[in-house]
This record gives C-alpha cells, structure tokens and sequence, in this order.
C-alpha cells in the first residue's frame, strides 16, 4: 500500500481520491515517496511491544508448523511432491540451491512454475492506472534483506510512526526483538513500506517487520508491527506484507537478476502491487476481498477495492496469481527492451502474486535492498535507465511494462493442491536448497 505524502492528510481523514489532484499542483519528488494511509494497521500484526513479546509469532517455527500456522491450517505443500500432483517429483531438477539466493522450498509458491492445468482468467488492468500521468509504471517497493545471522544483534523498538509521516528513527515504546543487522548499515527514515527480513543466527528462522528504520550506525532500530516467523527451508508464505499477509522476502526481484547476458528472468514468482480501488474486486464482505495463499487483504478494503470502477472481476482479489497464458507468443508482444523480455519469460512461466495496494495510482514490482546492495542501483548501472519510472515519461521502458500488463491473467485455480494451476510444470522444479 503505498500513498504520495500530499495524499497523506486526506487519508486519514477520510476523504479525498489521490487520481483526482491536479497533478501540475505535485511536484515530482513527492509523487515518489509512498506512504500507507495514516490510519493503516496490519490486521494479524502485533503492533505493540507487549503483544510482540508475548505473540506465538516470536517462536522459531518448526517444520510441523510452518508460517506459524497450526498442523491443521498448513497448506497441503510441505514436500517436494505437493498433494494431489505427486508426479511433480520427476521433474525436480537435479544439483543445488543458495537459500539465501533463492528461499523456501522447491514447491513453495514463489518456487513452483505454472502449470499445465492452469485456467485463465482476464485481469482486466488499466496499464495507466485511474487514467494518471504520474503513476508508478513501475513503482518499486523496496524490501530490507538482511541476511546476515553472524552480525551483531541489534535492538527494534516499537514506534508507532508507521504511515502517519511522523519521524520513524524515534522509538515510542519498549523492545520488539532483537536481529542480526550490520553496524554500518542504516534505513534511514522515510515513508515508504520498508518491509524488512532478518535471518537469525540459527541460520534458519526468518524474522519480517514493517515499516523498519535505523538512523545511526551502531545504534538502534525501530518497527511498527511484527509477523510470523517462518522457516528459510520452509513453504515460507507469510511475511509482513501488510496487504496480503505474504513473505517480505520470497518473490523479490534480487540482486543478480534481471542482468544483461541471458534471455530469461528471474526462475521464480515475482510479487507486484496493484492500484486496488481499480484492479481488484469490488468486495462486500472482508472474507470476498482476498484469496488464497493472502491471509488478509487491507484493513479498508471494503469501500476501497474496485470502487473507481465498480470492479465485478471476482478473480481479481488480494493474493491472486498473475500471468502471461502459454498461448501468448513473448514476441507478440512487441517489447523494446531486454529486461522487459526477461521479466515477461518469468511472467510466462511463474507469474506474480498480487500482495498489496499501491493507494496513489500505480504498478509496483517489489525488489531486494539491504546490506549487500540496492536493485534498483544495479539495474541502472546494468541497463542505463531507472527501474521505476512514471507513465508520463513514455520511455519504452514505460512501453513495455504497460505491454505486460496488458497481457497478465489470473491463474484462476491456484490453490494449495494445485500451485500454478496444477498439471505439468512450464519449468523444471527448483533444485533442492545446499544444505
């Protein structure tokens, strides 16, 4: 979920439609800080540090519980052989994986391919969403990796900024949790997502937050709500993707993909997020407003999700899968650039979870920024252009993003029995992880 800080006031006062603003009247700079709705609270967050020490969130996971979930809520996918598909077992491929490259298990959802089985349904999106000059085509959410179990441990605190514009570097209340975090590296404050994920020092267990800063090397950081441990190893589902309840970490765009030198992108789902009040469903009830694996959808979502254009796509929910149909030639489409080719190759063969709501107009990919790098620094130095660009611009990056999205369809039977649509795999399984 992501506002431009000029919106912010009529956010939280209820009123106001960001599209409607002239946008002559907003500079550049601020279009580009988005922000959540001042009054946004995670629904299965805890957002106090007393309910942050004493949530079953804080306990390692075990492999008998993956994503916090009990035994009886766990999705039917915690072997290489997903249930009801068991001759998916002759296609894993053989060799090995850095988890810390690429997470989670070979069937986890932001692993699995499309299948053959999958049955498509149009996604309807407007490739300039609410009709807006300065919508993000794409935006970029950027996702704090951190990734470094043998770093020192480094104290979050609660703050209760959050979304509300509000210095974030200031704690308002006690401890949340300690995390392995470099001392040298800062999150300075701003109001953007700023999801983060920490591996702890068994080298396993993942730690998510939002919205997280640290102002000072050496010192402290703060957060707002906390989620779920889940297990590196693991389906690794959930995270702190406010929006869906979906990992801050599988599905990112990380450093080292999307580069020059192949014809193919990224080998596993990417997330994106959505200008909700068009792109999805106008729902009634909380319970109509998402599908599976989202755990949530946004705390405003009935009134707020297709109400621009009374949206009656029933597929289009928070936590949808989205992708290009096998019947779709990639050199149809008319791409201008490399990496936009690359990201349609991905798209083609295992699509994008829909995990938030962009608020102001926009189409966002989430991508890796941490410690060991900013994306959106390596893929200008790699291709000459920036990453997240506006529809105004009309660059052929901008061109081909609207292309893609012009072509996305909702995997319509993605289900914990049958990721991707079920059937036979458009791509090898993910190797196992190196252990």
């Amino acid at each position: 979920m992501v506002l431009a800080p000029v919106f912010a006031a009529l956010a939280a006062c209820g009123g106001g439609d960001p599209a409607s603003i002239d946008p002559a009247s907003v500079s550049l700079a601020e279009v580009e800080t988005p922000v959540r709705p001042a009054d946004y609270a995670p629904d299965t967050a805890a957002t106090t540090p007393d309910a942050a020490a004493t949530t079953a969130a804080d306990a390692p996971v075990t492999d008998a519980t993956p994503d916090g979930q009990s035994a009886d809520d766990s999705p039917a996918v915690l072997t290489d052989t997903p249930s009801g598909n068991k001759s998916l077992a002759s296609v894993v491929a053989s060799g090995a994986r850095d988890p810390l490259k690429q997470p989670f298990a070979s069937n986890s959802i932001w692993n699995m391919p499309i299948g053959s089985g999958a049955r498509f349904v149009r996604a309807n999106l407007n490739p300039n969403p609410a009709n807006n000059i300065w919508a993000a085509m794409p935006g970029i959410d950027d996702e704090k990796i951190i990734l470094k179990p043998t770093a020192p441990l480094v104290n979050l605190n609660y703050s209760n900024a959050a979304w509300t514009g509000r210095n974030r570097c200031t704690a308002t209340g006690g401890l949340m949790y300690q995390v392995p975090m470099p001392s040298n590296y800062i999150i300075p404050n701003t109001n953007k997502n700023s999801s983060a994920t920490f591996l702890m020092r068994d080298g396993r267990t993942l730690v998510q937050t939002q919205p997280v800063a640290r102002c000072t090397a050496g010192g402290p950081g703060t957060s707002f709500a906390k989620f779920a441990n889940v297990d590196l190893y693991g389906p690794g589902i959930t995270g702190a993707h406010g929006g869906s309840g979906l990992s801050a970490i599988g599905g990112s765009i990380r450093l080292g993909e999307l580069r020059p030198g192949t014809t193919t992108g990224p080998r596993h789902a990417l997330k994106v997020n959505v200008y909700a009040k068009e792109a999805l469903f106008k729902c009634t009830t909380r319970s109509a407003c998402s599908r599976w694996p989202a755990t949530t959808s946004d705390s405003y979502a009935v009134g707020w999700y297709g109400s621009a254009n009374k949206n009656s796509n029933t597929a289009m929910k928070m936590g949808a899968l989205l992708a290009i149909p096998g019947t779709t030639a990639i050199t149809s489409l008319g791409l201008e650039t490399a990496p936009a080719k690359q990201l349609a190759w991905t798209l083609q063969n295992y699509g994008a979870y829909i995990v938030d709501d962009t608020y102001a107009a926009g189409f966002d990919f989430s991508a890796e920024d941490g410690p060991d790098g900013n994306k959106r620094a390596e893929f200008k130095r790699d291709w000459g252009f920036d990453m997240n660009q506006k529809v105004q611009g009309n660059t052929a990056w901008v061109r081909d993003i609207q292309r893609i999205m012009r072509a996305l369809n909702v995997v319509d039977n993605n289900s914990p029995t049958s990721i991707g649509g079920g059937g036979t795999p458009r791509q090898p399984l993910a190797p196992a992880i190196a252990k």
